[in-house]
């Protein structure tokens, strides 16, 4: 996936201050309307990824797979596999040659090969749907790119603000985008050719297109010379160093890859279990039900992740989340079994609440209990264990729902009960960085 979920992850190439002299041109530099315009194109660009998140697993079903799943699960994890290696890349380039040429060679790629994904559906081509999906993950490396370019442009006192509206862009994307692929099948002429239908992949392209015309037109660059950015690797040893030998870092980095990796059990084999003969979810029910995943995660962070944080410990809320993501797993074994939609739908609301509570509080211990002169390659390893866990949770998830549907949920609870038993012991003694009292 482009991000596993819409919740903000932290910046790998996250810069100081923008200073307030003009750009060497001599034009000032860009002004916080900036971003505006780094939202909306994130925004559009996601909506095409949202679009195609949901039919992707089914369409490839219907091509031809074997009968363990795994062409599945590498073609689910072949996204964030090529995000994971190309996000440092990207950012290095941009620190050289600029945010916007590389923001705009990600909106040109992802333009590219959304439309390409069209085609693959039309050819029925399982080498075509690997061939664009590798291709969109390569041009999605762009986002920390946008990051880096909010931190460009907003001081340090507003930058959790901006870097706030990435995490927004996800959330709207992952609402808006199934419902716009909703639409975009309603140019199927009968229900025999929804399961070839270019249409998503056509709007997708599209939408990314549009996204590419508008930074063309009003996003000004950002990065002036001399500006110094941190540099981030997907393997800094020395970054790995620091994040192990933090007290309690381990355990909260742990608890995050088990939180990841479990979520994409949910996440990747939802079509399958919605096209199964216990549901029979036609296409278009399948794009409605994400979007109802989206706004539902919209919904629990803007509304109860924030009115409990500063009430509530991280380490509370992110042992909450931990239960009531196995609450949620449980309830979704069953819901599996009984064919039930509305049940479906509640375990569902469930699950989703669950991960948005564990997500933000781990991200904030991370930063809460690593040294400022260390924290950005810190933050940058936290970012890096989330991007593995969403190329390792397909792998688990999908072939183990190819023998079992209720399998993926039930070794999700497993790998989740061990990983809160490890927080509770090791993280929850942990305690800010300079401070000597434990939580």
């Amino acid at each position: 996936m482009r991000q596993s979920s819409p919740i903000q992850e932290p910046n790998p190439y996250q810069a100081s201050a923008a200073p307030t002299e003009p750009t060497a041109s001599g034009q000032p530099p860009p002004s916080r309307g900036s971003l505006v315009v780094i939202f909306l194109t994130v925004f559009i660009d996601l909506l095409g990824f949202g679009m195609v998140l949901p039919l992707l697993p089914i369409y490839a079903k219907s091509f031809g797979v074997g009968e363990h799943g795994w062409e599945i699960a590498l073609l689910m994890s072949s996204f964030s596999a090529m995000t994971f290696v190309c996000s440092p890349l990207w950012g290095r380039l941009s620190d050289r040659v600029g945010r916007r040429p590389v923001i705009l060679i990600g909106l040109f790629g992802s333009a590219v090969f959304y439309a390409l994904f069209g085609l693959a559906t039309l050819w029925q081509s399982l080498t075509w749907l690997f061939i664009t999906r590798i291709g969109a993950g390569i041009a999605s490396g762009t986002i920390p790119t946008a990051q880096a370019y909010i931190a460009d442009v907003t001081s340090v006192k507003t930058r959790a603000k901006g870097m706030a509206l990435i995490g927004a862009a996800f959330g709207l994307g992952f609402t808006f985008g199934p419902l716009i692929g909703w639409a975009a099948l309603a140019f199927s002429k009968s229900e025999s050719e929804l399961g070839t239908s270019p249409w998503p992949g056509y709007a997708a392209a599209g939408l990314s297109g549009l996204a590419c015309l508008l930074a063309l037109a009003l996003l000004p660059e950002s990065l002036r010379p001399g500006r110094h950015t941190e540099r981030h690797t997907a393997f800094d040893l020395r970054a790995w160093a620091d994040a192990l030998a933090t007290r309690s870092l381990p355990a909260v980095l742990l608890t995050s890859f088990v939180s990841v990796v479990s979520f994409g059990a949910y996440e990747t084999t939802l079509s399958l279990l919605l096209k199964s003969s216990a549901f029979g979810f036609t296409f278009q029910n399948v794009l409605l039900f994400f979007a109802f995943i989206g706004f539902t995660l919209s919904m629990a962070q803007g509304l109860l992740v924030r009115r409990l944080a500063g009430k509530v410990s991280e380490v509370a809320m992110a042992s909450a989340g931990a239960v009531v993501t196995m609450l949620g797993f449980v309830l979704l074994s069953f819901a599996s079994q009984s064919g039930s939609v509305w049940f479906l739908v509640v375990s569902s609301a469930v699950e989703v609440t669950g991960f948005s509570l564990m997500t933000p509080s781990l991200q904030s211990l991370v930063s809460r209990r690593s040294d400022p002169a260390k924290q950005g390659g810190i933050l940058g390893v936290s970012q890096s264990v989330s991007a593995l866990a969403r190329v390792v949770g397909p792998l688990i998830a999908v072939p183990l729902f190819f023998r079992q549907p209720t399998l993926p949920y039930w070794t999700a609870i497993a790998m989740m009960a061990g990983a809160l038993a490890i927080f509770l012991a090791l993280a929850r003694h942990g305690r800010d960085y300079g401070t000597a009292t434990a939580e």
